[in-house]
């Protein structure tokens, strides 16, 4: 799977110590949720593993957990919203007062709707 790039090499490494079985079913799992391990999760299961803590329940379990990288994001472009805001604002100062307007924005219509 390295060599198909369908899954990282340091994954890969901390998955090759876990037994054939859980290998199996990792892999039948992998395929069936249409994922692949983050290194954090491979060295955690390697951890279960050694342990012998790693159950079946456990490799889904952990498979089914979001990863930073697959959170989904919403992008404006920043030309758009420059003008509403001094120069010089962080991007977090600016998210958090967009979330802010938004939800003045969602009591303002529910109010309207009752």
């Amino acid at each position: 799977m390295v060599d198909d790039e369908k899954i990282a090499f340091r994954p890969a490494v901390e998955l090759s110590y876990l037994s054939t079985e859980h290998q199996q079913f990792l892999l039948e799992t992998m395929e069936c949720e249409d994922c692949t391990p983050s290194h954090a999760q491979a060295i955690k299961m390697k951890q279960l593993s050694k342990d012998g803590q790693l159950t079946e329940n456990e490799i889904f379990s952990i498979l089914s957990q979001e990863k930073p990288n697959q959170k989904e994001y919403f992008k404006l472009p920043q030309e758009r919203i420059d003008k509403y805001f001094p120069e010089g604002t962080p991007a977090e100062k600016k998210i958090d007062t967009i979330v802010k307007a938004l939800e003045m924005y969602r009591n303002r219509q529910r109010a309207h709707v009752r």
